[in-house]
Formats: structure tokens, C-alpha cells, sequence
């Protein structure tokens, strides 16, 4: 009898997966291109604009300030509105906002501008993480995670293809060619948008497309989770006061510093030793496969065992060693290969962390939370293009730089050896 459930469960978390996963996929895909489209740009707008490395690194990283101070309440209303609606407001805010882009001419206004668009993609990405808390249950949370978040390096593909046609279409129309990136980024975040509230459903109860049985055992499957806590109904906001909360915004403002300092900044890395802005574009997106590669194996394989903290170390660690090799590396290929690992372990070191982070949330706590972990953790999204922006202002290369990324894998790698799963010392 309980094979038998196991597998009508299964069933029905592959039904929804069919149904939903590709549709956020692209949501996702959209949003972190509008994040990202400016590491493509500066190869064109620095020169354009008299930007310093100092004057991009602090405009790349600003906004994840207006991404932290919003994140936490954006989450709330999500709560209260449903994720349809709100998701797809923030969607064309953030795409007429990327399309702004363009009037930008002196660094100020490039600043104000970042900010607000952090501003208006707080909502998205950890409004995605409680959204999928709707539909999968916690052993199936991870791969779940992975398999959305795969839009990462589905964006850098797509971004580097991107890039490389609109930076060649410099001068069109009497247009710039990183004014294109931007216009060709923002516009389908906008139509999406207006998508968004007629093709999700905002909870299991609401989808057509499953059945009375099916959402009936759903249901029940999660809500026996939320029981199985053992811990009595708590305050949203009594739950940013537990230290765990601070510890896993710890441990994620370590790995954003990586990676984003590693994202935002790849294009000019690599292009301290490809000189051509279209082939510099195009080789970007060879350490997108690995990112891709990385999140799907290490998240099945931490699924698989049913083990989270060693996985999320190991994928530090591998960091650390790959951005120590991509800093020390004397030829230029073998710089490019170290890059590529480096990818695999940043962007897998995502499914293990927000899976062990939900196996340390009870179901009460999950929406602030998950929200406040993003957003705090998120700063290092400032912190980590600012670091190397800083440096780089001071230095010939970008060596120092990667060994800087390099040590924030290590404190990573220790806090994660640190944590432990409160809830269900199993999954730990």
C-alpha cells in the first residue's frame, strides 16, 4: 500500500514539474539576464561612458542594496496577494526600468538606476523559493530548486549569444550596441509580465490540471510536513530573530560575494586575454555549461543520499581550488578551464544550501525566512563585484582578485561544515 502512494505521489510531483518548472525556468531566465546584462555592456559602455573599474564595480554591486532592503517585504505580499499577481507586476517594473537603461550617461544616474532595478527583482527569486514550498515536499525541495535555478546558466548562454549580436549591432540606428543588450533584456520581462497572473496557479487547490484525489493527497502530504516540525505557530518576523536564520545568511553572503563577483565581472576577465568583444561573448558562455552541470549533479546526488551540508562543502571547496588555479594558471586555456570548474562549484553549491536552509525553517518561518536569507545574503552580491572592482583599480590583473573570491569559498566551506539541521537531524 505505501509503494503504492509513493508512487501516485510521484506521479503527481512529475505532473507538476511538467507543468510548472519550464514556465518559471523562463521567468527565471528573463530575471537574471536583467541582472547580468550589464557584465556584457560594461565590454562597450566603460569605454563609452568613461566608466572606472571602481565606478562599475560599485554601480554592478548597488543593486543588491535595493535588492536586500526590499526582498523581506516583497515576500510578505506575495503571502498575501498570491505569487501570480505580484510576480508579474515586479516583472514589468523591472523590464521598463532594464529597457531605462539606455538614457544612462554618468555614473550617478547608472547607480540610481541599478538600484531601483534591485529594488524591483527582490520579489522574484525568493518569492520562487516559497512558491515551490506550495508544491514539493521537502525531499523533492532540492531537485526542485536545481532544476529552476538551471535558468542560471541557461541566461549566461542565452546572454552570450545575446550579447554577441548586439554589441555587433553597434551604431544601428544611430544607436549603441550595449543600449541594444538592454532594450533586447527588458522587453520580454515586460510582456511576460502581463503573462504570469493567466498561466500559474497560485497553490495546488487552484490547478485545473490536477485532480480532486491528487490535490487531496498533495495537501496532505505537505501539511503532515509542516506537523512533523513539532513546533508551535510562530511569528514571521519573530523567525529573522532565530540565529540559524543569521547563520544561513552568513553562509549565503559567502557564496554570493563568489558569485557575483565571478559573474558580473567574467566577460573582463576574459577578456584580459581574448581581445575581441564578440568572441569574449561567445567564450562566456562555456562556463555557463558548467554552471549548469554543477547544480544538476551535485543537487541529485545530495537528493539521492538525502545529505545537504557535505555536498554544500564540497562544492566550496571546489571553488576555492578552481578559483586559486584560474589565479595562479600561466596560459590563458588553462585560466578558461579553471574558470569552467569554478562555475560548476559556485552555482552547485545553490540546490544543497536552500535545501539544508528549508530543513532548518519550520513551515511558519519559511516566508521571512527564506526572504530575509536571500536579501541579507544577497549583499554579497554587492560586496563581491564592489571587492574586485576595488582591486582591480590597483592591479595590472585580475589574479588578486580570484584568490580574493577564493578565500570567501573557504569561510563558506567552514560555515556550512558548521551548520546543522535542527529540524530533522536526518537530512543534515
Amino acid at each position: 500500500m505505501t509503494a503504492k502512494l509513493d508512487t501516485d505521489m510521484d506521479r503527481v510531483l512529475t505532473k507538476i514539474s511538467v507543468r510548472l518548472l519550464p514556465f518559471l525556468f523562463v521567468l527565471y531566465i528573463i530575471s537574471y539576464l536583467d541582472r547580468i546584462n550589464l557584465s556584457f555592456a560594461a565590454l562597450q559602455m566603460n569605454q563609452d561612458l568613461k566608466f572606472s573599474d571602481q565606478s562599475f564595480g560599485f554601480g554592478a554591486g548597488i543593486f543588491f542594496l535595493g535588492y536586500c532592503i526590499f526582498g523581506i517585504p516583497s515576500n510578505f505580499v506575495i503571502q498575501k496577494f498570491g505569487p501570480r499577481r505580484w510576480i508579474g507586476l515586479i516583472m514589468v517594473l523591472w523590464g521598463l526600468v532594464t529597457v531605462l537603461m539606455c538614457v544612462v550617461h554618468e555614473p550617478v544616474g547608472f547607480y540610481i538606476m541599478r538600484f531601483i532595478l534591485g529594488a524591483a527583482e527582490a520579489g522574484f527569486f525568493p518569492g520562487m523559493l516559497l512558491y515551490l514550498t506550495f508544491w514539493f515536499p521537502r525531499a523533492q525541495y532540492g531537485t526542485a530548486v536545481a532544476r529552476f535555478m538551471t535558468a542560471i546558466p541557461a541566461a549566461g548562454l542565452l546572454g552570450s549569444a545575446l550579447a554577441a549580436h548586439t554589441l555587433s549591432m553597434n551604431g544601428f540606428m544611430g544607436i549603441a550596441g550595449w543600449k541594444w543588450l538592454f532594450i533586447a533584456t527588458g522587453a520580454p520581462a515586460i510582456i511576460l509580465g502581463f503573462l504570469v497572473p493567466l498561466l500559474i496557479p497560485d497553490k495546488p487547490e487552484q490547478a485545473s490540471w490536477l485532480d480532486k484525489d491528487e490535490k487531496a493527497s498533495l495537501t496532505t502530504l505537505l501539511a503532515s510536513e509542516q506537523n512533523s516540525t513539532g513546533e508551535t505557530k510562530e511569528s514571521k518576523l519573530a523567525a529573522l530573530k532565530t540565529p540559524r536564520v543569521w547563520q544561513f545568511a552568513l553562509i549565503y553572503f559567502s557564496l554570493t560575494i563568489s558569485m557575483y563577483g565571478f559573474q558580473l565581472w567574467l566577460p573582463q576577465i576574459i577578456k584580459s586575454f581574448v581581445k575581441n568583444d564578440i568572441q569574449v561573448s561567445l567564450i562566456s558562455a562555456i562556463p555557463a555549461l558548467f554552471q549548469a552541470l554543477g547544480m544538476l549533479l551535485i543537487a541529485r546526488s545530495s537528493d539521492k543520499k538525502n545529505e545537504r551540508r557535505l555536498h554544500l562543502v564540497a562544492a566550496c571547496l571546489l571553488t576555492f581550488l578552481s578559483l586559486t588555479m584560474a589565479a595562479l594558471a600561466p596560459l590563458p586555456w588553462l585560466k578558461l578551464v579553471a574558470l569552467c570548474v569554478a562555475a560548476a562549484g559556485i552555482w552547485g553549491a545553490v540546490g544543497p544550501f536552500w535545501a539544508l536552509t528549508r530543513n532548518n525553517l519550520s513551515i511558519q518561518a519559511q516566508a521571512g525566512g527564506i526572504a530575509f536569507i536571500n536579501s541579507v545574503g544577497n549583499l554579497g552580491g554587492f560586496a563581491g563585484p564592489y571587492i574586485i572592482g576595488l582591486i582591480k583599480q590597483i592591479s595590472p590583473d585580475f589574479n588578486t582578485s580570484l584568490l580574493a573570491l577564493a578565500l570567501t569559498s573557504i569561510v563558506a566551506s567552514l560555515l556550512a561544515y558548521a551548520a546543522k539541521n535542527e529540524l530533522n537531524s536526518k537530512t543534515s
